[in-house]
């Protein structure tokens, strides 16, 4: 799904014809509202997922950002999909709505493979997770092991050259304006073997 491809004009309103307004992510606060939705102490959910006390206490507090092996174990934890761990929960039932996310304001989540920027954040309640990412792995050797998560997945090259490597299928090499379309919980990685980092823009289904 390329940029060129959208509409030039997208008018988007709620039922009522006001604007929703937008809802900032805080990564903290949402892990915080899973923790306690399902009844679990500091102490239990850190267990649950694997970390310690004081690491979980940090996220939840903003005081750290954690690795994509932090989220997949809270995640994990926490009994939901990573993708969700980025979905604010809402009481109210969303209407029309629509979210602008301009070249280098998404919110930044950097791994040891991947630099993501995640985009649409101020929705809350989304079906799709899009985001961006600079994917600077060279070998899948600098995996630790597949990466796989509920949903569905649709990669579009942005930029440069991929190999994409799936549990089930024979490695693909992918240039720009190529697209795949596969079950995330398929073990999958992806990286770049054109001279500069390769960008990819990524939607997750997150139901």
């Amino acid at each position: 799904m390329a940029e060129d491809s959208e509409h030039s004009l997208i008018r988007i309103a709620r039922a009522e014809g006001e604007p929703e307004p937008a809802e900032p992510l805080d990564l903290g606060q949402r892990v915080r509202e899973l923790r306690t939705e399902k009844g679990l102490t500091l102490e239990q959910a850190a267990k649950e997922a694997g970390l310690a006390r004081s690491t979980l206490s940090k996220i939840e507090n903003d005081l750290m950002s954690p690795t994509y092996d932090a989220l997949k174990k809270l995640a994990t934890g926490l009994g939901v999909s990573v993708p969700q761990l980025f979905t604010p929960t809402r009481n109210a039932r969303a209407g029309g709505r629509m979210a602008v996310t301009r070249t280098g304001e998404g919110a930044a989540h950097a791994t040891a493979t991947y630099e993501h920027e995640l985009m649409a954040g101020a929705l809350a309640r989304k079906r799709m997770m899009p985001y961006r990412t600079r994917v600077r792995a060279r070998d899948v050797a600098e995996f630790d092991g597949w990466v796989r998560h509920e949903g569905e997945e649709f990669m579009y090259v942005l930029t440069g050259v991929v190999r994409l490597y799936t549990e089930f299928y024979a490695a693909v090499e992918m240039r720009r304006g190529d697209s795949a379309y596969y079950d995330a919980t398929m073990g999958h990685n992806v990286v770049s073997v054109s001279d500069d980092d390769a960008t990819v823009l990524w939607v997750t289904a997150l139901e």
